[in-house]
């Protein structure tokens, strides 16, 4: 399905948007694609698949072990020590060096 340039400006005003006219040649050819694309998807017969009321549906049953993924089983276990993450920080502070300090970004009270 192709986009009007009559369509695509009706869609920009929808989405109180003001592409200058080289965005709008753009834009205008990236929704026709888009369209395009649906038209393609519109077309493939899906008539015998169950429909999914949640991808976790799909996870269990490609899960030999019946849950929500396909990876590692869920067993939790220490990778590092605290230290060893704490190496690795740029700066340290609080009683016993135990936190990260990172730059202040906002300006205003501590």
């Amino acid at each position: 399905m192709a986009l009007s340039k009559e369509e695509f400006l009706h869609l920009c005003r929808l989405a109180k948007l003001a592409p200058d006219a080289e965005k709008r040649e753009y834009y205008g050819s990236q929704c026709g694609n888009i369209l395009a694309y649906m038209d393609k998807l519109a077309e493939l017969n899906c008539s015998d698949i169950e429909p999914l009321y949640s991808p976790v549906e799909l996870n269990a049953a490609a899960c030999p072990r019946g849950g929500l993924h396909s990876g590692r089983a869920d067993e939790a276990r220490r990778i590092r020590t605290r230290e060893e993450i704490l190496a690795n920080a740029p700066g340290r502070g609080g009683e016993g060096d135990e936190f990260f300090l990172v730059p202040r970004i906002v300006e205003g009270r501590a």
